[in-house]
């Protein structure tokens, strides 16, 4: 039981590091969450600072979604048979990028973070998911539409890869959640009103 709340203590601290906040108050002063969808994510760091610092932040959050999981695999073996330990840090690291204790519970849709912890615990599954994501916000010029999209898919590509029951029921868990946090640019994609990546 201790490994489980610690795997769930080190998720939600490393998961709400506001990595697009820090680097966008370090660069210019300003709070991102007062600019275009007040969202931390590395979408609403490029309105600041351009593409360089939309991939420098998508891929540090990446990083951040990543490690807690690794290191809960590694150091926090209880119930590791059914993944138990890395799952529940996956988890917390989703619930901190998008409610960090560090910026009042607000945060960023946990997209790249969610993409971290894939990637952590099956490298595999996780380079599907990032490059559906890729290819879809390619094609579309939406980024929430490939998030939604390549989340949404996560569950299954892990039962095709014959991963443990955690990870799937985890997959399915995450892609519901970072789904639910896109509901109003869902609501903007129908309209037709939300923003492309590129024009």
């Amino acid at each position: 039981m201790l490994h489980i709340i610690f795997a769930a203590i080190l998720g939600y601290i490393i998961g709400s590091i506001p990595t697009g906040y820090l680097i966008v108050k370090a660069k210019t002063g300003q709070d991102i969450r007062q600019v275009g969808s007040g969202s931390t994510g590395a979408t609403n760091v490029k309105r600041v600072l351009g593409k360089k610092w939309f991939f420098t932040v998508m891929i540090l959050d990446a990083i951040k979604g990543a490690v807690p999981v690794i290191l809960a695999y590694f150091f926090l073996s209880a119930y590791a048979k059914y993944g138990l330990t890395p799952v529940i840090a996956a988890i917390f690291v989703l619930l901190g990028h998008s409610k960090s204790i560090f910026l009042n519970f607000t945060g960023g849709k946990s997209v790249a973070s969610g993409v971290g912890t894939i990637l952590a615990l099956n490298p595999l599954v996780g380079i599907c998911v990032a490059l559906i994501w890729a290819v879809i916000t390619w094609i579309s010029k939406y980024v929430s539409l490939g998030s939604i999209i390549a989340l949404a898919l996560s569950p299954f590509l892990m039962w095709a890869f014959k991963q443990p029951l955690g990870y799937i029921a985890y997959c399915a868990i995450g892609a519901v959640y970072i789904i639910w946090l896109h509901r109003e640019n869902i609501k903007r994609l129908i309209k037709g009103e939300e923003n492309k990546v590129r024009k």
